[in-house]
């Protein structure tokens, strides 16, 4: 009579693809997928079929998730110079010959029309991890140095086409690796203090830098006015400043409680552009007010102190450098979608992580989840009969 070890029912062969995954990791991304299919619900009630896509969209990504966690850090690893080289390649591709849209050239056919500036988002830390993995234990300044040369050709690349949004992502997570490797303070502080004090003179005195006329250095003229729109959003009220203004108004006139779900009258007057995509947090304040963003706030912040916690665990370099790497991009998305929406940076194009429409997007984040998965599956699974954690 042949016994279920000899017959395993189907429930029984899937289970163990589960085994070493972080049950705090999931829930953390349950609660803010759940909070993203309300808003959507509501944000996209009169946009098609946006809820249903969203939905589709966070299956896949689950799914991905899932795929990539199967795969131990240490083959992932072995994706890092080929993606990043691929990644790269294609952003020259469309530097010569790209799709433009809009003013910006971000897009090239390569059969199918795609955006490599995306592959970045997650090859570039993967890039430096490898790296820094290489060079654990002789680190020199002049590593990171080649780090940082290794992180501006991307970004630089991107910057031209231009999407400082993506630029800024890139950037981000490239330069958490690098801290997280080791740089020391002394190279740290000084950029950090004198960008505080770009700020300051530029708060001082925007009157003057923003002037008609007046053109600075480096940024497009587009760039340019985003920065000084965030300073004076009364400006262009019906033009440039028009989304900071409704998405403040929006905002605000949810109060702490909010008006209710489905009730939000800023976003279903259409008073809130992009109100599924770039500001549906607008749209999720107005209708679930100040509590309701503390509930995003906080389930941010304990996906992202998972992510360090993986990190601060994981038995390689490459693992902790890559999990806090990815720790760091959902802080970023979030803090400055949120700041940009609520008037407090320029608006750059970020989404908002599982609450913002966009199917590229949410693929990335998928990766991303399985990478950090997959290490702190490593951490768990049973190494010579014995769990390399309990």
């Amino acid at each position: 009579m042949a016994t279920s070890i000899d017959n395993p029912t189907l429930l029984q062969r899937v289970l163990p693809l589960f085994r070493g995954f972080d049950g705090w990791l999931v829930l953390f991304v349950l609660m803010l997928a759940g909070a993203g299919l309300v808003a959507m619900y509501s944000a996209g009630y009169d946009h098609g079929t946006r809820f249903v896509d969203h939905g589709r969209n966070m299956l896949i990504a689950g799914g991905l998730l899932f795929l990539v966690a199967q795969v131990p850090p240490q083959r992932i690893m072995a994706f890092a110079v080929p993606l990043y080289l691929t990644g790269v390649a294609l952003l020259v591709a469309v530097a010569l010959f790209g799709i433009t849209k809009k003013g910006a050239q971000r897009w090239v056919n390569v059969g199918i029309v795609i955006q490599p500036s995306e592959i970045l988002k997650i090859a570039m830390p993967l890039m430096l991890a490898w790296w820094f993995q290489r060079r654990e234990g002789q680190l020199r300044p002049l590593d990171f140095a080649v780090a940082g040369l290794l992180l501006a050709v991307p970004v630089g690349l991107i910057m031209k086409q231009p999407d400082l949004g993506t630029s800024l992502l890139v950037l981000a997570s490239g330069l958490s690796v690098i801290f997280f490797a080791g740089l020391p303070w002394k190279l740290v502080l000084p950029p950090v203090l004198l960008g505080l004090a770009g700020i300051a003179l530029l708060v001082v005195m925007g009157d003057d830098w923003c002037a008609d006329g007046v053109r600075w250095p480096v940024l497009h003229d587009y760039q340019q006015q985003r920065i000084c729109t965030l300073l004076d959003p009364t400006r262009d009220p019906l033009g440039k400043g028009f989304h900071i203004i409704q998405g403040m108004i929006a905002i605000g006139s949810g109060g702490v409680f909010g008006k209710g779900f489905m009730a939000g009258t800023q976003t279903h007057l259409e008073f809130i552009p992009e109100r599924t995509t770039d500001f549906i947090f607008a749209a999720y304040s107005e209708e679930f007010g100040l509590l309701g963003n503390l509930y995003l706030v906080v389930g941010f912040l304990l996906l992202v102190w998972r992510g360090l916690a993986i990190a601060v665990g994981a038995g390689t370099l490459f693992g902790r450098l890559m999990a806090g790497a990815v720790a760091m991009i959902f802080f970023t998305y979030a803090f400055v979608n949120m700041g940009m929406v609520s008037g407090m940076l320029p608006v750059v194009g970020v989404p908002l992580p599982f609450v913002s429409y966009g199917g590229t997007a949410m693929v990335t984040l998928g990766l991303a989840l399985g990478i950090l998965m997959s290490i702190a599956r490593a951490q768990r699974l049973p190494v010579s009969g014995k769990p390399m954690v309990a």
